[in-house]
């Protein structure tokens, strides 16, 4: 895929060198210089002195203090630690941000067919783990969408993976993964995602499972219609690069996966699809390339 001379998206937050991300224990002259405001805040109650003696004594043994606000209330932490932009000084971080980008362009176009206005996600990079408005999250999770607080969160070391255990390699097949997950903002933006878990509350495990399939199945077809996109404009897509987003589309199949684990599988207990379907719905949207194509709620029973 041709990506390094496009546009770049700045919807991106940087949080791989946090200490909450990495589980590191050091602390930088920057993180005790944050920690003033927030000792100012905390002393002021009762139980804000006894979490800042915590701290205290965190610190001394060897931890940061900075991550006892994970258990804080969001507000002692500061937005501006929280959300801040990424540098863009990596080829990794550039390729991320250039698919970004293109997920921006696609969807505003499809969005403004139906005279409506597409707000773009923000796309947080993380190491080991990561706090998101869903709860915290380890790379074990693998990328994520977050409807609570409308972000994408992608430790890009899933990339690895994919490449080595699920033998999807290619810059195509990343970019397959980034879709879907924005394929997940656009389910939230269009009211899918509400919808849906409403549904789940009132069903049995089996039945809410099966709901949840037809989510994961629509995602893949919107990362169908990205995937669209890009072969529409002529100059981006490269030989082979839809046969690496059906690879990895057929590798992260539910029945895939758990014959890979256990070596039998358990249709009951799916949640994003069998490899096939997978396959079949990402290749629907890139067919069709519109949001009715994707309409798996009415194509599936």
């Amino acid at each position: 895929m041709k990506w390094k001379n496009s546009r770049q998206s700045s919807n991106i937050e940087d949080r791989q060198r946090s200490s909450f991300s990495s589980g590191g224990r050091r602390m930088s002259r920057g993180s005790m210089g944050a920690l003033i405001p927030i000792a100012k805040f905390l002393i002021k109650t009762t139980i804000g002195r006894v979490v800042l003696g915590i701290g205290v004594i965190a610190y001394f043994m060897g931890f940061n203090p900075l991550s006892l606000l994970n258990s804080a209330p969001s507000s002692l932490i500061s937005t501006n630690q929280q959300e801040r932009p990424a540098k863009i000084n990596d080829e990794q971080t550039q390729f991320v941000s250039a698919v970004l980008a293109q997920t921006e362009d696609v969807w505003t176009q499809v969005f403004q067919k139906y005279n409506a206005t597409y707000k773009q996600p923000r796309l947080v990079l993380f190491k080991n783990r990561v706090k998101s408005a869903c709860g915290v999250a380890s790379s074990q999770t693998g990328p994520f969408y977050c409807p609570a607080d409308q972000k994408v969160y992608l430790d890009t070391q899933f990339f690895d993976q994919l490449a080595k255990r699920h033998d999807s390699p290619g810059d195509f097949a990343q970019g397959y993964v980034i879709a879907h997950e924005v394929g997940h903002h656009v389910q939230k933006l269009i009211g899918v995602l509400d919808k849906v878990n409403n549904q789940k509350s009132k069903l049995s495990k089996v039945e809410a499972n099966k709901l949840e399939v037809k989510v994961e199945l629509q995602a893949d077809c919107f990362a169908g219609i990205w995937a669209n996109y890009l072969q529409s404009r002529g100059n981006i897509l490269e030989d082979g690069d839809i046969n690496e987003a059906l690879r990895a589309a057929t590798a992260i199949g539910d029945d895939t996966l758990q014959k890979q684990s256990r070596g039998y599988v358990v249709p009951d207990s799916f949640t994003h699809g069998t490899s096939k379907s997978r396959k079949q719905w990402f290749s629907r949207g890139l067919q069709y390339g519109t949001i009715e194509a994707c309409d798996t709620f009415k194509l599936l029973k």
